[in-house]
């Protein structure tokens, strides 16, 4: 007698449960799998195209953070005061020692030292001289009396003026500042992608904190080098951004949409009002209508009713404090202007407006009133030239330039680490693979450039090197396609 075999499958086991499939990836994964070959992308060709600029940028901010000391040792003799100490002589008689000394031209601006072992310059606009020069004569605040004179460009003295013209424009005039622009212009990119990667690359393998300021150990080739690429870039991250937004206000295409930028985010600021139109006596001046509304006025009218000591006394009663400039009126119709002009923090830099004959204070505008944005643009320009926090702003400065050489220098490393060993050839490793653009969400790719159009449009030189990267990339990809298809 055979079992039926219904019975035989009545009696076995039953089978397990097929195994769940792999877990669908949250929305937020599946985002960065699109992105991130794009950054990865553009982080490269960014890094490899502008890296020289960035190289050539960093080395002379470096050298920039070296020029205050090379000034003040190269011009010790015009800028500190043989003997501190003593009796200040009014600022009319140093004036006066400084006209002897250097008739020529008219007064611009005189310069009131804050420090006490500091001279006072008297700086004088004066014709046939180098653009943007202005001869300025240093003047013992003690003894009134003459210590040289220099050719100055704003504050600064002629080796200032090099290293900084040096780091700007390589002394290759408004062509050489689109250099630094460009390097600007895309530094910031290129960081929050490196750094967004890099904090992704340690959330991905489960990795501490820790593990994003600390490179790997015992890791050869390659993987070393990213390690400290990702370290050194995150370490240096908020100062490369720092100077590269402060770097892109005062350029030369970005600054001025920066600016309208700036002016449609706030209300405007207060202006000091320097004209004498309002409330005016002039039979109480009988110098009021002689010259021209030219640029420079003579001694003889400077000289006359509150004069230089007059002024002096209003910024004393105002509560100025120096170091302030004081500048003539530029024409018989204006007022004089005494403004405040520290350039560390923290800043205050009121102005006054001061009648040139009785002396009265006809306008003030103070600092704290001043809007958000404009504070903010004064505080990072003094930050981005060292000036903001004296000594430890120039060291972070010098640490950043370092950092920043020492990224793209890693970066080529890595490059040429990825070159096919087993090749003829001595040639450095392959670009990235292409098609990520096709591959991602078609949101995310319209975001992306509709992120770059704005961005283009406030940063000129990013969106033209940009075409040039994507049309370049097609060109090469027609042409592998080409090839491969021969």
């Amino acid at each position: 007698m055979t079992t039926a075999p219904s019975t035989a499958a009545s009696t076995a086991p039953a089978a397990p449960p097929a195994p769940p499939g792999p877990p669908t990836p949250p929305q937020g994964s599946r985002v960065w799998a699109a992105l991130q070959p794009i950054l990865l992308r553009l982080h490269f060709y960014a890094g490899i195209l502008v890296g020289p600029f960035l190289v050539v940028a960093a080395t002379t901010g470096l050298l920039y953070t070296l020029a205050p000391t090379i000034e003040r040792v190269a011009y010790r003799d015009l800028l500190v005061v043989e003997q501190e100490g003593g009796t200040v002589a009014p600022l009319s008689a140093q004036v006066a020692a400084a006209r002897a000394a250097h008739p020529e031209g008219t007064i611009s601006v005189v310069e009131v030292a804050g420090d006490p072992a500091a001279t006072t310059r008297v700086t004088l606009a004066v014709d046939g001289l180098p653009d943007g020069a202005a001869r300025t004569v240093f003047v013992d605040p003690y003894t009134a009396q003459v210590a040289g004179d220099s050719l100055t460009y704003g504050a600064w003295l002629p080796v200032r003026e090099w290293i900084e013209t040096l780091h700007s424009s390589l002394h290759l005039g408004t062509y050489g500042t689109l250099y630094s622009e460009l390097a600007a212009s895309w530094l910031g990119v290129v960081v929050l992608g490196g750094v967004a990667m890099w904090v992704a690359r340690a959330v991905r393998r489960r990795r501490t904190a820790r593990a994003l300021l600390v490179p790997e150990r015992g890791r050869p080739g390659r993987r070393r080098t990213l390690s400290w690429h990702g370290v050194v870039g995150v370490l240096a991250a908020t100062g490369l951004l720092v100077l590269s937004v402060t770097g892109l206000t005062w350029s030369e295409l970005a600054g001025a949409r920066i600016g309208d930028l700036r002016a449609a985010l706030s209300a405007p600021g207060p202006e000091l009002d320097t004209s004498l139109t309002g409330g005016y006596d002039a039979d109480a001046d009988p110098h009021a209508e002689h010259g021209s509304a030219a640029a420079g006025i003579e001694d003889h009218y400077l000289d006359h009713g509150a004069s230089w000591d007059g002024l002096t006394a209003a910024a004393a009663a105002q509560g100025l404090e120096a170091p302030y400039t004081i500048a003539p009126p530029a024409s018989h119709h204006e007022t004089w202007t005494v403004t405040e002009s520290a350039t560390t923090w923290p800043m205050d830099n009121d102005a006054i407006a001061v009648h040139g004959y009785s002396g009265d204070v006809l306008d003030r505008v103070d600092f704290e009133d001043e809007p958000l944005p404009a504070k903010l643009t004064s505080w990072g320009i003094y930050f981005h030239l060292g000036m903001l926090f004296g000594l430890p702003n120039l060291l972070f400065l010098a640490a950043t330039a370092v950092g920043l050489v020492v990224l793209v220098v890693l970066g080529y490393r890595m490059w040429w680490q990825r070159r096919p060993t087993r090749q003829a050839g001595r040639g450095p490793g392959p670009t990235y693979g292409r098609g990520a653009l096709r591959r991602a969400p078609l949101w995310l790719t319209l975001a992306l450039f509709a992120v770059a159009g704005v961005v283009a449009s406030y940063v000129p030189l990013f969106g033209l090197t940009l075409v040039a990267f994507l049309v370049v990339d097609v060109a090469l990809g027609l042409r592998a396609r080409l090839r491969t298809r021969a």
